[in-house]
């Protein structure tokens, strides 16, 4: 049994290694909280992870916290901060948007004055401007999912004769109603601080930069970069093994803001979604499914296929290996939208 244990747990660890890109190195330490995960990937910084939404970046500086985003909901972001209790006593003095989607700026309004809000231009326009909470993607993943979703388990819990599984439907129902209440509550709150291209913070023997590299993921993303631990907070900008939202995308531009990303020297990339990873191929393997997208979609385009009939038919197999939830043809069909309109944009034929 002992044996049959330690190999288990050998196992785990290289599973979980290998998941970091760093085959010989154990995974990093953890603080656990009530919601959120805290992996301490290097001196006072922590990727935290397991609340809904976005993954989120705390750095723990000398006097405060600087965090980058802050959650799907208001809920989310009191429960992220009440976990950042067990890494630190110090307040939170700064936030960074890397961009203005829902799931990384629905926090912003349980701060106060006292806390400076940073962001890009265009993300502080996009959320005062764009109704964002009667947009993409907050339509399909909330707005609508959430009340079809208990609409669907009310019919379910009528239905059910089996009381083990009614007891069921009704606990998943009432997270359902949960969840509706958190979403409700949100209150769209932009940055209250901006810069243009470049913004470095100095918090004692830390600096933190802020960087816009370009057009790509919206028009307006911040990389987060820590020079000193050679550490890069991408937000959806680069997600690693995920192929991220492009319903906002600026897709050659995309590309040649990556490529800008790569010049930097980093050794550690934390995404706004999946988990983080080392190596810079596995950017140069999205700038691939980016470039062929475009040409695959804009082939599908030139036959008269409708956008959304052209997120069913097309073939991005070939990616696959970079991109483990491609089993089939197919992409999103709010990017594959996108990707129409940007040609029509750019006056592409």
């Amino acid at each position: 049994m002992m044996i049959r244990m330690r190999r288990t747990l050998v196992l785990s660890s290289l599973l979980a290694a290998a998941a970091w890109g760093q085959s010989a190195n154990p995974p990093f330490p953890v603080t656990q909280g009530k919601v959120y995960k805290f992996e301490r990937v290097a001196d006072g910084i922590y990727y935290a992870t397991g609340g809904p939404g976005s993954n989120n970046v705390v750095i723990v500086n000398d006097q405060d916290v600087f965090l980058v985003d802050d959650g799907t909901t208001p809920a989310a972001a009191r429960a992220l901060l009440a976990d950042i209790k067990l890494l630190t006593p110090k307040p939170v003095r700064q936030v960074v948007n890397t961009h203005f989607h829902y799931d990384h700026t629905a926090g912003n309004q349980v701060f106060g004055p006292e806390v400076q809000i940073i962001g890009h231009p265009f993300a502080r326009t996009a959320i005062m401007t764009f109704d964002i909470l009667h947009r993409e993607p907050y339509m399909t993943s909330q707005g609508n999912r959430v009340p079809a979703l208990i609409d669907s388990l009310t019919k379910q819990i009528v239905a059910e004769k089996d009381a083990a599984k009614k007891a069921d439907l009704q606990k998943k129902l009432v997270s359902a109603q949960g969840e509706l209440r958190d979403l409700k509550e949100i209150k769209p709150t932009p940055p209250n601080v901006t810069y243009d291209n470049r913004l470095t913070i100095e918090k004692g023997s830390r600096e933190i930069q802020l960087l816009f590299l370009g057009r790509g993921h919206t028009g307006g993303d911040t990389f987060v970069y820590l020079p000193k631990e050679k550490i890069i907070c991408t937000g959806d900008e680069e997600e690693g093994a995920r192929v991220a939202y492009m319903g906002d995308a600026y897709f050659d531009e995309w590309v040649a803001t990556l490529d800008r990303l790569k010049q930097l020297d980093f050794n550690l990339v934390l995404p706004g979604h999946g988990v983080p990873f080392r190596d810079k191929a596995v950017i140069t393997a999205f700038q691939s499914y980016l470039k062929d997208l475009v040409a695959k979609g804009t082939a599908l385009k030139k036959q008269g296929v409708r956008a959304d009939e052209a997120a069913k038919k097309i073939d991005m197999t070939s990616h696959a290996k970079d991109f483990p939830a491609i089993t089939g043809p197919g992409a999103e069909p709010r990017g594959m939208r996108r990707l129409y309109a940007w040609l029509d944009e750019t006056g592409r034929k």
